[in-house]
């Protein structure tokens, strides 16, 4: 039987030379487990082809009983660009997209393979520059599947009021609470979740972000009456999670699975399209009305704890008003041709 990501553990399963280099993430770049054992994954994934491709399995061996414990330096010096395409290609083909499904369809999106080749490049930049175990860099020149770029799907002022407003039943305090925040701070889900009372600092809130790293965010006026009428009802003395801020009906700490399936209710509850939308799709709310209202890009990129620039610059390609005034701005857009005269029509015969 195949065992889950959650069964799997690096530390025990992993060749010496991907063990340190998924240590180093872990206990030096501080990363989070979820992020560790899908590096793990992916590699365990690629010298799994590779062992199949440079035959050193039989042909005829289940992939995913292949071991990969004989990995070693000579295997990994021996990858070539070339290599990490034809895999890219296997992928992109053939990989089942579902392995554990007998209905599965095949070929990974390129969101998945890019996923998998950001995996091996950092590997090999671990090698090259931190454990210098290579001189020189194989994929350095790797390049990474053309993605679409999609804009990010957000709700309008009228339909954050509506999803809002739609909140009732015996969690209401705990459930308007958790949309004040998403709307308003444009937290993702794992940093909600991840919230603990202390984290409430006065009128600031400390996020723990990706890669454990602390920001600081104002709250308005908005998120600081929310927060006091969820304390007011919290039952501190009944929580069995007594540092969490936001509870399940069980006291402990809230799941990722339970606000989704809270934030979905709503949105159907508010007469949204709860199919497109999704707590992360808040976040994205939060970050257009911002851009809206005036917040400037690089002030909207710490709200959000973005590590680039150029994250945060897709929400200044939502605004379909400031769009419209940039284009009547073009002093061009009053220049209009030249029309030709008509010729007056012959007589007729």
């Amino acid at each position: 039987m195949t065992r889950s990501a959650a069964d799997m553990d690096y530390r025990t399963e992993a060749p010496p030379i991907l063990r340190d280099f998924l240590s180093y993430h872990d206990t030096i770049q501080g990363h989070s487990r979820k992020t560790v054992d899908e590096y793990f994954l992916d590699l365990r994934n690629f010298f799994r082809y590779l062992k199949v491709e440079k035959n050193k399995v039989p042909r005829d061996t289940e992939f995913d009983d292949i071991d990969i414990s004989d990995v070693d330096l000579d295997l990994v010096r021996s990858v070539t660009l070339s290599d990490v395409y034809n895999y890219m290609n296997y992928l992109s083909r053939d990989r089942a997209q579902h392995p554990n499904s007998d209905h599965s369809g095949h070929g990974l999106k390129a969101s998945s393979r890019a996923r998998k080749v950001a995996a091996i490049r950092s590997f090999y930049k671990y090698l090259t520059s931190k454990a210098k175990l290579l001189s020189e860099n194989p994929m350095q020149d790797l390049d990474s599947p053309r993605m679409k770029k999609s804009l990010p799907r957000y709700l309008d002022l009228e339909g954050s009021i509506q999803l809002l407003e739609s909140v009732d039943g015996p969690f209401e305090e705990r459930d308007r609470c958790i949309l004040t925040l998403f709307l308003n701070c444009g937290l993702r889900i794992s940093e909600l979740i991840g919230l603990n009372l202390n984290d409430i600092r006065g009128d600031q809130l400390r996020v723990l972000g990706k890669g454990n790293k602390e920001r600081m965010l104002y709250l308005n006026d908005a998120c600081l009456e929310a927060l006091q009428d969820y304390r007011a009802v919290r039952g501190d003395q009944l929580a069995i999670d007594k540092n969490a801020l936001f509870l399940s009906r069980r006291r402990t700490r809230i799941s990722k699975a339970a606000v989704e399936k809270m934030v979905k209710k709503y949105l159907t509850q508010a007469g949204l399209d709860a199919a497109q939308y999704s707590p992360h799709k808040l976040r994205h709310t939060a970050a257009t009305l911002m851009l809206q209202n005036g917040v400037d890009v690089r002030t909207l990129q710490e709200v959000l704890g973005h590590e680039n620039l150029n994250t945060t610059q897709i929400y200044t390609h939502v605004d379909s008003d400031n769009l419209r005034l940039a284009a009547k701005a073009n002093p061009l857009g009053r220049v209009k041709g030249r029309k030709k005269a008509v010729p007056p029509e012959e007589p007729e015969a």
